[in-house]
């Protein structure tokens, strides 16, 4: 069982490839399994009850528990101690997986590692961190020749060389491909670089063959992910090395669309806009990590630019290509926020036109710097200014989504919902997490298919559109800009 982003998603489809050559089969209903694994969540409160709920329920279904992922790596032995129905793993762990299921299976416990901070395992200089071992989730590989892949779909042959160390648990058309893991930024207000590490980039040539295997199984659209992706290659020699990568990937075979998740505002580079905005196959996406518009909150969350400067991002970008999709999120009620600061961030979001805009009400994370910091806001006070701003941003995205009516897009189809009906995004929506469009296709159409449509409506953020002809295949050209 996952839960939280997808980034997990593709630790859990390691874990799934390493239980399955472990020899273990994977249950396809919770009920059916003698042990229950719940990748868990651990970034804010909410995420975390929410694993905490998931493990109780296995463990009143009878099953074995194990807790992994972030809850269970930045708690550890504590846990453990709260949670005696779940045994408890670390992302060292996940290398001996199978090992460890075999354990619980036979009645056996372990004592729980002790938390730490896993930036302390690598070299503060990135190009050191190259001669270092130490493991991160999601970027397994083994060197077993791919001729020995059993589970490839028929009539698909064999990529050469090591097998991709994966196994999908879903049959969606869009794949997640964790590019990187770990930050080395130092928010006041985030605690994922203490438990997710230091930055480290994974090898070009291993996503290359990564991307080569998810299209064999059925996906169309990767989503890079990672915890800063416009950091990529910094260790690696090559801080431009994203720009690179991106149009390798796009002219991946069976690949439509190549998707970037996770920039940060402080390191978006001309050039990276620029690829972004301009390759063929790349979506032409945005997903920049703003959290306020005022200044002097952003410098006591430890973080770059303000109105002006965002504002003047969005211009770089729109000037290269005016329907990109930009989307963002922002912390309210960080301590020392003033009425003031609300509405530099309101008077932002009113310009800023973003197509998908989250709204997140702070709260204390233990370890980091801002749960000491003066000035703490009520919680009436900061549920009040959440409501106030996510509906303004309900409001302002309504309102971006009926501009892009009689717009061209390309929509990667999802599922048929009937009458010559299907669900699907533009190059502008992100799974999950934005809008969708629902297409009226007059020839038929499957999941995977790309189809070039007009946008007819809005409703919120979700588009309608009528298809202008069938099934593009997989295009490496879009609509880009214009007028």
């Amino acid at each position: 069982m996952t839960l939280g982003c997808a980034r997990n998603e593709v630790d859990s489809e390691e874990l799934a490839a390493r239980l399955e050559d472990g020899g273990w089969d994977l249950a396809e209903h919770g009920e059916d399994a003698e042990i229950v694994l719940v990748n868990t969540c651990g970034f804010i409160q909410a995420a975390k009850q929410e694993s905490i709920d998931e493990l109780l329920e296995a463990a009143a279904g009878g099953a074995k528990v194990v807790a992994a992922g972030c809850l269970a790596e930045r708690y550890g032995s504590g846990l453990a101690e709260a949670m005696p129905e779940a045994q408890v793993l670390s992302f060292d762990d996940y290398a001996d997986i199978s090992a460890r299921l075999d354990e619980v299976a036979a009645g056996r416990r372990w004592a729980a590692h002790e938390p730490r901070d896993r930036r302390t395992l690598l070299p503060i200089s990135p190009a050191a961190r190259r001669s270092r071992q130490v493991h991160q989730p999601g970027h397994g590989a083994i060197s077993r020749p791919a001729s020995q892949i059993a589970d490839l779909p028929p009539g698909v042959a064999p990529a050469s060389g090591p097998r991709v160390l994966r196994r999908r648990l879903g049959g969606s058309v869009v794949a997640p491909l964790k590019i990187a893991s770990g930050c080395d930024r130092r928010c006041t207000f985030c605690a994922i670089p203490a438990f997710r590490g230091a930055f480290v980039s994974r090898q070009p040539e291993d996503l290359l063959a990564e991307a080569g295997w998810l299209a064999a199984h059925g996906a169309r659209e990767l989503l890079l992910v990672s915890e800063n992706s416009t950091s990529y290659g910094k260790d690696l020699g090559d801080l431009r090395l994203l720009e690179t990568l991106l149009p390798r990937l796009a002219a991946v075979d069976g690949i439509c669309r190549v998707r970037v998740s996770y920039l940060q505002p402080a390191e978006v580079r001309p050039g990276l806009i620029e690829v972004l905005a301009g390759t063929a196959g790349v979506a032409a996406y945005f997903d920049l990590s703003f959290q306020h518009a005022s200044g002097p909150v952003l410098r006591s969350m430890r973080r770059f630019g303000d109105r002006e400067r965002f504002s003047q991002l969005l211009d770089q970008v729109r000037h290269l290509a005016p329907r990109a999709g930009i989307r963002s999120n922002f912390i309210v009620g960080f301590p020392g926020e003033t009425e003031d600061d609300v509405e530099e961030l309101q008077n932002f979001l009113a310009e800023a036109r973003l197509d998908a805009v989250g709204i997140f009400g702070y709260s204390d994370e233990d370890g980091t710097e801002a749960a000491a910091l003066d000035g703490k806001l009520p919680e009436d006070e900061i549920a009040s200014r959440v409501e106030d701003l996510a509906d303004l941003a309900d409001e302002l995205m309504a309102q971006r989504a009926a501009e892009r009516v009689g717009e061209q897009a390309e929509v990667l189809i999802e599922e048929a919902i009937g009458g010559g009906r299907y669900v699907g995004r533009a190059a502008h929506q992100a799974p999950e997490v934005d809008g969708t469009t629902e297409v009226v296709c007059a020839r038929p159409a499957t999941a995977g298919d790309l189809v070039t449509a007009v946008v007819t409506g809005s409703n919120g953020v979700d588009l309608v559109a009528e298809a202008t002809c069938g099934p593009a295949g997989a295009p490496r050209a879009g609509p880009r800009g214009g007028p």
